[in-house]
């Protein structure tokens, strides 16, 4: 008598998708035999990894034969220098993603929910089903989170609330005094998670910093990552800061040895680098008003971001311009799944590629793609 395996799932995990990535460069080259690629669709940093960094990971192979340090102590005690907390208040993951699924694991199962906004980062309905939780899912304001909405959407079984600013693929962003706010009136009971992975680059007026709201808010969890303004997409490092209560509650699910040995030494070389941070952030802003130009001149609309990307209104069903776009070996991503149909979320570049997107895109758009 045969079994089919996936019966044995659990219900949550049997129903899901999954997570699907931008489309590798590789892949693209290999599909179409495209040798100049660029990829434009995971929000990556287009400057590389820092010359510190590639110096760290250097000295740090003839060591590859041994585990990593599992509890993180030096990037650890640099974390918590730079952000002037204790390292009690820590907690590694691989990726901010890791952290976030951390917290699920944590605080979410059957018999409780979690509250999100629509157009919010995928992992949070990801790791709430996953869990068995039930998810809350608070229709967005003007692209974007909805606080009066979502706080009053907190029920008797809400166990956790996911906020990212500035949120992905939206680029929206709420202020302090919203924070603040919204913060207020989420009973103490609940996690608030504030995922902040691109808030370095967040060069907004009023922009909150979630680390200085722990001490006011011990419900609070704040997740950040070395994947985006620091360049280590590849090796998956992130962190959560809390109260040490909740902290060590996370490092109890927390896998051994989440983080590999070069990513633990490549993100401290990346936190002691500004220079490489400023550079970044300086690229960016001068990225961005070259997209928004060239996209004004398309005649085409995007939401204001505060991250490194815009999430991009092609005035019809994107998938079409999606494709064309891949045939000009140029990969943005599709954001369909994020119920957001008529948009491409396009990561800043450097100059050229920026520039190559948009010649690639007037032409596809000509061409009635």
């Amino acid at each position: 008598m045969s079994c089919d395996p996936s019966a044995l799932a659990m219900a949550g995990i049997r129903g899901l998708s999954p997570y699907q990535a931008g489309k590798p460069i590789e892949e693209l080259q290999r599909e179409l035999g495209i040798a100049k690629v660029i990829k434009l669709a995971s929000n990556e940093n287009p400057l590389g990894p820092s010359p510190r960094v590639l110096e760290a990971c250097q000295r740090a192979l003839p060591e590859l034969h041994r585990y990593p340090d599992s509890n993180g102590f030096g990037l650890k005690r640099a974390l918590a220098d730079r952000l002037g907390v204790e390292p009690a208040m820590l907690t590694l993951g691989n990726g901010s993603n890791d952290v976030l699924d951390l917290v699920a694991r944590a605080f979410l199962g059957p018999g409780r929910a979690a509250v999100f906004s629509q157009h919010g980062f995928i992992v949070y309905p990801i790791a709430t089903q996953a869990c068995g939780a039930r998810a809350i899912v608070v229709p967005a304001r003007a692209w974007g989170h909805d606080l009066q909405a979502m706080a009053a959407a907190v029920t008797d079984d809400t166990a956790v609330v996911f906020v990212a600013n500035p949120n992905n693929p939206t680029g929206t962003w709420v202020s302090d005094a919203e924070l603040r706010a919204f913060l207020a009136q989420v009973p103490p009971r609940v996690i608030v998670v504030l995922d902040e992975a691109y808030i370095e680059y967040a060069a907004v007026d009023g922009f909150p910093d979630g680390i200085e709201l722990l001490a006011e808010f011990p419900n609070l969890i704040v997740t950040r990552t070395f994947s985006k303004a620091y360049g280590l997409s590849g090796l998956r490092v992130g962190y959560g800061v809390s109260s040490p209560a909740i902290a060590d509650l996370l490092n109890r699910v927390r896998a051994p040895f989440n983080v590999n040995s070069l990513g633990l030494v490549a993100a401290e070389a990346a936190l002691a680098d500004a220079d490489y941070l400023a550079r970044g952030r300086a690229a960016n802003a001068a990225g961005m008003l070259q997209l928004e130009q060239g996209l004004q001149a398309l005649g085409l609309d995007w939401i204001p971001s505060a991250g490194n990307f815009l999430a991009v209104d092609m005035g019809t069903e994107a998938m079409p311009l999606y494709q064309a776009l891949l045939q000009q070996g140029v990969i943005v991503r599709p954001v369909g799944v994020y119920q957001m149909p008529r948009h491409l979320r396009i990561t800043v570049g450097l100059e050229h590629e920026n520039r190559l997107l948009l010649d690639a895109l007037a032409h596809c758009l000509e061409s009635g793609a």
